[in-house]
């Protein structure tokens, strides 16, 4: 069981038809991740423009072997699950659905690393940088954060989840300026547990907005999101933790 997340700012509310099928590609490269489940029953999220702070771009609301929620108003769902169904609930957008395979290991990197920037958002300083503090997280907290930088279609896709043994532990953040936010994660379901889901949409709306990285940079929302998750996974699991984005 997991939690997809894909936060999609209100700004793309007036993207045309074409955009909206490009967004549904995207799905795919998620849709890819799908963590092995665990046995706890599904999440499932009304598919609303009102949702609530996590009204994630959510990926249908089935069972949460499919996909689960939406982050919030005017953004989209996206799900990580063998076959793709992507809820779009942008201006007269109906829901859509799509089963769409991306598969490159080519643009996989030829030693591992945790940090994957196809697009080149990052400098060689940087995601050095990256890489030891999400080493650091492994080492204190056990969960694994992996960073996939693209600008899609040029992404490595479903060849990340081998690569990386994606497993119930792991957060991929999938940074991708395409559709407006550039924030998406994919939660594993223990992390599920431990985070509020209302943390990622909130980290989603701080750093991911269309306007921060466009004034601060690709680089800087980045780098701001790993921070944050850090924080946030560092801290006591209680009914305040991540409360807020830092």
């Amino acid at each position: 069981n997991f939690v997809s997340i894909a936060h999609f700012g209100g700004e793309q509310a007036h993207a045309d038809t074409k955009s909206a099928i490009s967004i549904l590609s995207l799905a795919s490269v998620m849709a890819s991740l799908r963590l092995p489940t665990a046995s706890r029953p599904a999440f499932r999220v009304p598919i609303t423009a009102a949702s609530a702070p996590l009204s994630l771009p959510a990926f249908a609301t089935q069972n949460s072997v499919k996909f689960t929620k939406w982050v919030r108003s005017k953004s989209f769902n996206l799900v990580l699950s063998g076959a793709l169904t992507v809820g779009l609930s942008l201006a007269g957008i109906g829901v859509a659905e799509a089963k769409i395979g991306v598969n490159k290991p080519e643009l996989l990197p030829k030693e591992f690393s945790p940090v994957i920037d196809v697009a080149g958002f990052l400098s060689d300083g940087q995601e050095k940088r990256l890489a030891q503090e999400i080493d650091d997280i492994e080492k204190d907290t056990g969960f694994k954060l992996r960073v996939l930088a693209q600008n899609y279609p040029e992404t490595p896709g479903l060849a990340i989840k081998d690569f990386w043994q994606v497993d119930d532990r792991t957060i991929v953040f999938v940074a991708d300026p395409t559709f407006g936010n550039i924030l998406n994660f994919n939660v594993g379901a223990s992390i599920d547990l431990d985070i509020p889901r209302s943390f990622w949409s909130r980290l989603a709306g701080k750093y991911g907005n269309i306007f921060y990285w466009k004034e601060k940079g690709e680089d800087a929302s980045i780098e701001a999101a790993v921070m944050a998750i850090s924080n946030c996974l560092k801290e006591p699991v209680g009914p305040n933790n991540c409360s807020e984005v830092k």
